[in-house]
C-alpha cells in the first residue's frame, strides 16, 4: 500500500502540471510586452509601428478598457511623437489628490429626451447629442456608480476627467433616443427607475428594455417604489408609520430590481432630490451604498456617498452645460 502511494504521487504531480499549463492563457508573440525598463510601479514601453492605448492596456493591464490609465499617465501627443511610453502598473492617485488641487466628479441628471412640450425636464435629442459630442471631443470619460464608489472609498483610481450620466424616472426615451446617441460616442449611463412606473405604458421603460440596457453596460439603480418624497409625512401619519413607509419604498424597490435584473442594486436617486438623515440611514440599512441628490456641485473623494451632488441639466445652452463639468478643484496642497 505504501509503495502504491509513492507511485501515485508523481502521477498526480504530473497531471497537475499538465492541467495548469493548459489552463494558463499566454499572449501571442506579437502581444508580449516589449518594455525596456520595469519596476513595481511603472514599465517603460518601446513603441513599435502599431500604436494603440487599448492594445497596451490589454498587454500590461489585462483589460483594454483600462487604456485611460495609460493615456492619463502620458502627454496627449506621446503616442504619435515619442519612441517610448510610460505604463502605470499600480493604482495611483486613488483620491485624485495632486500638489495643485484635487479631482472632483460631476454627475449629470436628465429625465426625458424628446420634442414638443416646453419643459426644462425634456431635453431635445439634438441638444443631448451636442452635449455628448462635447464630452467625447474634450476627453471626458463616463464612469459607473460602482467606479465612483471605489473612488469615494479611496480604493481605486478613476480617469482624470470622469463624469456620471444619469436619467431619472424610467422614460422610454432613454432606450429609444439616449442609448443610440450614447453608443455612438462610446458612453453608457445610469438609469434610476421607480418600479411602479416600469412597463406601465408605452412611454415607460419595460423590464426587457432595462435588461438590454444593462447588458450593454448601463447601470440600473433605484428611484424608490412610487417616487414618494422621503422627507414628508402623509396627512395623519405618525413617526412609526412614516419610517415604515420610507423603508418599504427603499427596500421593495431594491428587491424588485434585484429580482428582475439578477443584480445587487447599490445605487439610489432620492425622489425630487430630497433626503434626510433618516432616509440616508434607512437607505444604507437596506443595502444601498451610493445615493444622489439634486444639490448642485461636483464630488471630491471625501463627499458622503449617500448624499452626492448632482446637476440637473435644464438649460439648453452649451455654456451652461460646460459650467457643470468641473473635474478639478485648484488649491495648493503643498
Amino acid at each position: 500500500m505504501k509503495n502504491n502511494k509513492i507511485l501515485i504521487l508523481p502521477a498526480l504531480l504530473l497531471f497537475t502540471l499538465l492541467f495548469t499549463s493548459c489552463a494558463v492563457k499566454t499572449l501571442p508573440v506579437q502581444e508580449q510586452p516589449t518594455f525596456v525598463y520595469k519596476s513595481g510601479e511603472y514599465a517603460l514601453h518601446k513603441l513599435e509601428k502599431e500604436r494603440s492605448f487599448a492594445r497596451l492596456a490589454r498587454i500590461y493591464l489585462g483589460d483594454e478598457n483600462r487604456a485611460w490609465k495609460i493615456e492619463d499617465a502620458n502627454n496627449p501627443s506621446t503616442l504619435e511623437s515619442s519612441s517610448f511610453i510610460v505604463i502605470p502598473l499600480k493604482e495611483k492617485n486613488r483620491g485624485g489628490i495632486f500638489e495643485d488641487g484635487y479631482q472632483t466628479v460631476p454627475i449629470l441628471c436628465y429625465h426625458k429626451l424628446g420634442f414638443g412640450k416646453n419643459s426644462p425636464l425634456i431635453t431635445p435629442p439634438d441638444v443631448f447629442e451636442q452635449q455628448m459630442k462635447y464630452l467625447k471631443d474634450n476627453g471626458y470619460r463616463v464612469i459607473s456608480p460602482a467606479d465612483l464608489l471605489g473612488f469615494l472609498e479611496y480604493r481605486t483610481q478613476i480617469p482624470k476627467k470622469s463624469v456620471l450620466i444619469t436619467f431619472d424616472d424610467g422614460y422610454k426615451s432613454v432606450y429609444d433616443i439616449a442609448w443610440p446617441i450614447l453608443k455612438e460616442y462610446g458612453f453608457t449611463a445610469t438609469a434610476f427607475v421607480y418600479t411602479d412606473y416600469v412597463g406601465i405604458s408605452k412611454k415607460a421603460l419595460s423590464w426587457e428594455n432595462l435588461r438590454q440596457l444593462k447588458a450593454h453596460g448601463f447601470t440600473i439603480g433605484s428611484h424608490t417604489l412610487s417616487h414618494a418624497d422621503l422627507t414628508k409625512k402623509d396627512p395623519g401619519e405618525n413617526d412609526t408609520d412614516f419610517h415604515r413607509r420610507i423603508k418599504k419604498e427603499l427596500l421593495m424597490s431594491k428587491k424588485i430590481i434585484d429580482k428582475q435584473l439578477n443584480q445587487d442594486t447599490i445605487s439610489l436617486a432620492f425622489p425630487y432630490g430630497r433626503y434626510s438623515p433618516k432616509a440616508m440611514e434607512t437607505a444604507k440599512s437596506v443595502g444601498y451604498k451610493i445615493a444622489v441628490t439634486v444639490d448642485r456641485g461636483s464630488n471630491p473623494f471625501f463627499t458622503n456617498p449617500l448624499a452626492l451632488n448632482r446637476d440637473m441639466i435644464l438649460k439648453k445652452s452649451m455654456e451652461k452645460f460646460i459650467s457643470r463639468l468641473k473635474t478639478f478643484n485648484n488649491v495648493s496642497l503643498r
